[in-house]
């Protein structure tokens, strides 16, 4: 997972909301090493909210469509009250995803930084 050559991450506060301890690891290396300054990660619902409550500022988010076995609307909810861009990470397909997030990008696991940045940013 790399962004070689694109400097998009860079300096950006990116919420990092994943329960897979590896995959989280992983994607916040990544991020941190593409330049952001990675809020997280964090593994409930709870933690998110309180987590993005506490954050001020942010750029953008990464959301585990599924945390430990809920699915994670409500943080999708706050993250669009406030404004957040974001990307649902899941592999569950559309489909598992209401009409009402329809703008809302969904990246596959294992996370492309490419597309992330993609959805995200531009």
């Amino acid at each position: 997972m790399s962004v070689t050559g694109s400097n998009v991450f860079q300096g950006r506060r990116v919420l990092l909301i994943e329960d897979e301890f590896f995959i989280a690891y992983d994607t916040a290396i990544n991020l941190q090493t593409n330049g952001a300054y990675v809020i997280g990660p964090v593994a409930t619902i709870d933690e998110a909210m309180e987590t993005l409550a506490a954050a001020g500022h942010v750029d953008g988010a990464l959301l585990d469509l599924n945390l430990q076995g809920d699915m994670s609307y409500p943080v999708a909810d706050a993250l669009l009250q406030r404004g957040v861009p974001f990307v649902f990470t899941t592999g569950y397909d559309q489909g598992a995803i209401p009409p009402r997030y329809s703008g809302v990008k969904r990246c596959e696991k294992p996370l492309d930084l490419v597309k992330v940045a993609e959805a995200l940013f531009q």
